[in-house]
């Protein structure tokens, strides 16, 4: 069979299907990730068509290049569902404010916070957007993602929330990393509209929302339903209008406080609920009944020293478990994620197989994309992170290191180390 090429002699595959595992192997990490020792790919139309041995796939294929991995390991691209791409400003002054404990809904009840953000970012073009967010793609990419949901949120008025998501949208033409658009015009009241919260819902509801689905702008809406930010009725309004026009739905629940945003969710029909730093058994519940992922956050109660989402209790709950970087200025400045998949295998309870589901196969279940992206089994896209270490385990046991050699996206590279 002639295909267009075949990569051969990875030390590992984690194709993610435990039915592709080498039946030798007794080790449960192993059998969860489907890890192929001396693991060979066949990719053909930018796509895998088949993952086992080396010694099986060589001879079985006429390909019309050969790659030799040299015995690095290899995983699905990386999927990071939860990220504020698009921003303008820092927030490094807060950052020194909360290390003396200053609480993080106090700064934003002062106008700092996501407040900051909007300000400088209202106040940046287009074009400067664009290039401040090129450099955060690129670090990502070097780190191995190869998909990334990125959310507007900072713009809180018609006009430049749309500025954001068009802004994602020429991104999207320019990176090699997958972007997947999420509206989040419901982000935070604005300071403008602070002592007149339903005006600012109204406009949510019946001017944003039409738009950005009329221009096809974003693929999902996002709320964030906790303290300092909406109300559940605020929520459920908002929600119910995106699905009305056809937007799959997500919320911001728990990070601060528990206001049953996983089960609103649930109700509606939504994909992902995101932080859950607080989340109650009857959440829990309902999300594994629905089907809606859990999308952990470590990187922000890192930084506002919260306590780390309960990620064992969620996954014994019967809840897929994601996790992402929440890249944004204020509480999770980091384009790291396998960092943060070793945060969750540390600090919130999951196995070294749960964390590695959680940046791949899970993380693309959020953004609805099972079976496209965040598997190595036939049928899936062929992005690949090629990490240059002796076992797939030393990603998350040597953290904080960025181990990639390589990137493919669909086949074709689009990233290499530098080497001195």
């Amino acid at each position: 069979m002639k295909i267009d090429s075949l990569f051969v002699h990875a030390r590992q595959i984690l194709t993610m299907d435990p039915a592709r595992a080498d039946t030798g192997s007794k080790d449960a990490d192993d059998l969860a990730l489907g890890v192929i020792e001396d693991g060979a790919l066949a990719v053909d139309g930018g796509r895998i068509v088949d993952a086992g041995p080396t010694a099986d796939l060589v001879g079985r294929y006429e390909p019309g290049t050969t790659t030799d991995l040299g015995g690095l390991v290899v995983s699905p691209g990386l999927v990071d569902p939860h990220t504020h791409l698009v921003f303008a400003g820092s927030r490094h002054e807060e950052f020194s404010l909360r290390m003396r404990k200053v609480p993080y809904l106090q700064i934003l009840a002062q106008g700092g916070g996501i407040h900051s953000t909007v300000t400088a970012t209202r106040a940046a073009s287009r074009s400067e957007l664009v290039e401040l967010a090129k450099p955060r793609l690129r670090r990502a990419l070097r780190h191995g993602v190869t998909t990334l949901e990125a959310k507007s949120g900072y713009g809180l008025d018609l006009e430049n929330e749309i500025k954001l998501l068009e802004v994602i949208r020429e991104l999207a033409t320019t990176t090699p990393i997958r972007l997947v658009p999420t509206f989040l015009g419901a982000h935070v009241v604005p300071k403008e509209h602070r002592e007149k919260r339903e005006r600012y819902v109204d406009i949510v509801v019946r001017e944003m929302i039409p738009r950005v689905a009329a221009e096809r702008l974003a693929v999902a809406c996002d709320v964030f339903l906790d303290d300092g930010a909406f109300t559940r009725s605020e929520a459920a309004r908002i929600l119910r209008a995106a699905k009305d026009v056809g937007l799959g739905l997500k919320v911001h629940a728990g990070q601060f406080s528990e206001q049953h945003g996983p089960e609103l969710l649930a109700e509606l029909g939504g994909s992902s609920a995101e932080h859950l730093e607080f989340v109650s058994d009857e959440g829990i519940a309902a999300m594994a009944r629905a089907g809606v992922v859990a999308n952990l956050l470590p990187g922000a109660a890192f930084s506002v020293r919260s306590p780390f989402p309960d990620g064992r209790r969620l996954i014994d709950g019967g809840v897929r478990v994601a996790v992402a970087t929440d890249l944004n200025p204020g509480t999770s400045c980091t384009e790291n994620l396998p960092l943060m998949a070793a945060m969750a295998a540390a600090h919130m309870g999951l196995t070294v197989a749960e964390a590695w589901q959680a940046m791949t196969i899970h993380a693309a279940a959020s953004l609805g994309l099972s079976g496209e992206v965040g598997g190595l089994a036939p049928g899936h896209r062929a992005d690949l992170a090629v990490f240059r270490v002796p076992d797939y385990r030393t990603v998350l046991y040597h953290f904080g290191i960025n181990h990639v050699a390589r990137v493919y996206r669909d086949g074709l590279p689009v990233h290499e180390e530098r080497t001195a």
